[in-house]
């Protein structure tokens, strides 16, 4: 078991709700989100500098380098693409009362997998869609309370997600072919303290569990079962990612909302270095 005195900060900021590490090889920075303050960062680990990327004007849920450059954003009113430079359209605007883009991913078949969520957290009122470069959107599940989590084995066999409020990661079988995900089971149980949120999983297969409310990364074997516990000192521990040009740097993302106060790291960029051994992400084609 891992103790809070192996983590680094990265970045001391006061990020509200703090999400989404994405390690950008193109750039070598690691791409993190400010949900509530409408921000994208960039992080240099070369330099140590952090930069906000971009002033999205609105709640941003997940920001994803493209392969051609720029970025592709889950919004609260859709999935938008960001130019190098700056410029904005809509790839796919899905505005709804009440609700915000949360957590998402690029998948191995090129979509973008973006959760939703109402303001209130309301059972049943999120959703998971997959959102195409073409612009064409699948809702694949529509009884989301928080869409967070998701992420898919090295061998792209096994597709991982997280609606926090069950408690639980949930698994499927994944279909290359289809791109569909099959046949949903629990893969683990995450106990109180806490609920899961962000996950990422590294390059044996190991999926990383970041828990809100509990204060902690929990590492998953393959199977399931608890391999590794890291503590965080902040108790809303958001989401984590591997960066870094080997990949072997633990990245988590914290919040300050909903903390005590007095926690003197609440909404920084926390790091583990060389805890283990990441996958790349793939880029968003376009």
């Amino acid at each position: 078991m891992s103790s809070a005195t192996e983590i680094e900060i990265a970045v001391a900021a006061r990020a509200a709700l703090g999400e989404g590490p994405t390690w950008d090889p193109a750039s070598g920075r690691l791409l993190w989100v400010d949900i509530l303050g409408a921000e994208v960062h960039a992080y240099d680990p070369a330099t140590g500098r952090d930069t906000v990327l971009l002033d999205t004007g609105q709640h941003v849920g997940a920001a994803k380098p493209r392969a051609g450059g720029g970025i592709v954003a889950n919004l609260r009113d859709g999935v938008g693409l960001y130019e190098p430079g700056g410029a904005f359209r809509w790839l796919a605007e899905l505005p709804e009362d009440g609700r915000r883009g949360n957590d998402a991913a690029v998948g191995p078949d090129g979509a973008l997998w973006a959760g939703s969520m109402s303001y209130d957290a309301r059972p049943g009122e999120g959703a998971l869609r997959r959102v195409r470069p073409g612009g064409e959107v699948t809702v694949i599940l529509d009884d989301v309370t928080i869409g967070n989590g998701i992420a898919w084995s090295p061998d792209e066999r096994l597709m991982y997600y997280v609606d926090t409020p069950t408690g639980r990661v949930d698994v499927f079988d994944w279909d290359p072919g289809t791109a569909t995900p099959r046949d949903r089971r629990v893969f683990a149980e995450i106990p109180p303290p806490g609920e899961p949120d962000g996950l990422t999983v590294d390059a044996d297969g190991r999926v990383w569990v970041a828990v809100w409310g509990g204060g902690r990364v929990v590492c998953h074997a393959p199977s399931g079962a608890v391999e590794r516990v890291i503590e965080v000192p902040v108790p809303q521990t958001t989401a984590c990612a591997f960066g870094g040009p080997d990949l072997r740097d633990l990245y988590i993302t914290t919040a300050a909302v909903n903390t005590p106060p007095g926690v003197e790291h609440a909404g920084s960029l926390l790091v583990v270095p060389g805890a283990g051994q990441g996958l790349p992400a793939p880029a968003f084609p376009g």
